[in-house]
């Protein structure tokens, strides 16, 4: 049987909560050009002499609420995945996971891959919906180490899967642990992204502000995988249309895609709604941005406003049946 090498790639996360680890991530974080799309010296100073030395100490408290006695949620989630998938996917393939910033490093894993001579690699990012700064960089920065190799193997890349069923019915199995018909409103949150990435992909005819149903030239638009993934999760769970909303949360301007998360729960509070529920179908791992962002800030703003609860529907983690979804398009790719 063919040796199959499967790399597994989430986004990262600190080394420990301490200011100057966390420091060390953003740095490597912001400075990717496909996150902050602006010339290398302009990024390279706002980054490291403007946000970071700012965020650090902020985004060090927020770590702090985060970790736990296992350490990072996002790590020890990612590596029981990798575990899960190991232990019950054929013997020819082996599962390896790398973090796209900090530790264990792409570059660090795949040189421990290139010794076991695979006949074939997959690439995995763990990014539902394709953006450029998520899939993108993981892909890139995968073929820039891989393209040293002496020998190259036969490679495979699943760049995104926001419309994969198996995906889909893991979510759906999660939110009907609620009694989500019960809730005045469920939003739909996704991790925010510039308007300017979407530019860049030069659509023709394509507004921003647009909610694209249907794939047709825009395969690799973020918010366009965005719609259809709350499209089809919308329709299994038999929602309304007034009774749902798609935002976007984690901005850093307001030059970024709409409507925000946290602005739309304080539009709802204000119209009287007092049970939300929210699910993050971007995030495949519970991290700081589900756990702190939605689950403590956003609730903590709701109730305040006048809310009687907002509850968060947790990411897929190593949930037996997303265990399953991924070996499927493994082993489908």
């Amino acid at each position: 049987m063919k040796k199959i090498g499967v790399l597994l790639i989430n986004l990262g996360t600190p080394d420990n909560p301490g200011i100057f680890k966390v420091g060390r991530y953003l740095l490597e974080f912001l400075n990717d050009w496909r996150v902050i799309d602006i010339p290398l010296i302009l990024r390279r100073f706002l980054v490291s002499f403007i946000i970071v030395p700012i965020r650090m100490f902020s985004s060090s408290k927020e770590y702090k609420k985060l970790w736990t006695k296992k350490g990072s949620p996002l790590m020890f989630h990612s590596l029981n995945l990798k575990n899960q998938i190991q232990n019950k996917i054929d013997s020819n393939y082996e599962i390896n996971l790398a973090m796209r910033y900090n530790n264990p490093s792409i570059k660090k894993v795949l040189n421990e891959m290139e010794k076991k001579k695979y006949d074939e690699l997959i690439i995995f990012p763990l990014y539902p919906q394709y953006a450029s700064s998520s899939s993108g960089t993981a892909i890139e920065s995968s073929i820039k180490v891989i393209s040293k190799w002496w020998a190259i193997p036969k490679i495979k890349i699943i760049s995104e899967f926001f419309e994969d069923q198996g995906y889909i019915n893991s979510i759906i199995q999660n939110v009907k642990k609620f009694k989500y018909q019960e809730y005045d409103h469920i939003i739909f949150s996704y991790h925010g992204l510039p308007n300017s990435h979407i530019k860049k992909l030069k659509i023709k005819n394509c507004l921003i502000d647009c909610n694209c149903h249907k794939i047709t030239n825009n395969r690799y638009c973020y918010k366009s995988n965005c719609t259809i993934t709350t499209d089809i999760l919308a329709k299994k769970l038999n929602l309304d249309v007034n009774k749902y909303s798609m935002t976007f949360q984690s901005r850093l301007t307001n030059k970024w895609l709409t409507p925000f998360t946290d602005k739309k729960v304080k539009e709802l509070a204000a119209d009287g709604v007092k049970k939300i529920l929210v699910l993050s179908p971007a995030f495949v791992s519970d991290c700081l941005e589900t756990i702190i962002e939605i689950k403590e800030a956003l609730e903590e703003e709701f109730i305040k406003m006048g809310g009687e609860k907002l509850d968060l529907v947790p990411s897929l983690n190593s949930n037996e049946m997303w265990v399953e979804s991924m070996i499927k398009m493994i082993k489908n790719s």
